[in-house]
């Protein structure tokens, strides 16, 4: 059973493709206008669009508002909740 203190919930609101609000963050990989990777409660996710902005973030709830052209959402590999080494970059 896991802690509700230690989970935050993962949502995402996307309003009319230009203004999402995601929830549950746990960190940023890399982010540029054309797309931000970053790691949730549930996995790795990849935002693309077009003229993407990080409007804000918040390090102690995991919110974040992104505004921009947004073109697609993509869910990664759900086990994985952090960043990987370096070393294992490479071996990807």
């Amino acid at each position: 059973m896991q802690d509700k203190a230690t989970k935050k919930d993962h949502n995402i609101i996307i309003e009319n493709r230009q203004s999402m609000s995601i929830s549950g963050i746990t960190d940023v990989d890399s982010f540029d206008e054309k797309a931000i990777c970053l790691y949730t409660q549930l996995g790795e996710l990849t935002i693309q669009g077009r003229e993407l902005h990080i409007d804000s973030m918040s390090v102690e709830t995991g919110d974040m508002k992104i505004t921009g052209d947004i073109w697609g959402v993509i869910y990664g590999d759900r086990d994985r909740k952090n960043p990987i080494s370096a070393l294992g970059k490479l071996f990807r």
